[in-house]
């Protein structure tokens, strides 16, 4: 089900300085959006951003959010129906493709796209 990460998402205090740092210890190219796309194999993509501590794309007290970039969303829904695991938000379409989210055990938000 799973095809990758789609993303990794964490907060920061201070967004300069943590881009900084990434762009030069790492080679990490930081575009104007806090973020850059690696690509590790056709198809699939693995999206690096920064968020600041009051964005509220996901909740606050949330330092990191996963987001697993998935096959088919129709197919990951009705299977996590079928496990018994509900949807925190509905189904989101956007430019960027089709977003879900669920809690894990601890309640932090994941998010599961197909692009």
């Amino acid at each position: 089900m799973i095809k990758g990460f789609g993303g990794i998402f964490w907060r920061t205090k201070n967004l300069d300085a943590i881009k900084k740092w990434y762009s030069e210890v790492l080679k990490i190219e930081i575009e104007n959006w806090n973020g850059t796309i690696i690509k590790s194999q056709s198809g699939n993509e693995t999206i690096f951003s920064f968020f600041t501590e009051d964005d509220n794309y996901f909740p606050t007290e949330q330092q990191v959010m996963l987001n697993f970039q998935v096959y088919n969303l129709n197919e990951t829904i009705k299977h996590l129906e079928q496990i018994g695991v509900p949807l925190v938000k509905e189904k989101e379409i956007s430019e960027y493709g089709k977003f879900i989210w669920i809690e894990d055990p601890e309640g932090r938000l994941v998010e599961l796209w197909e692009k």
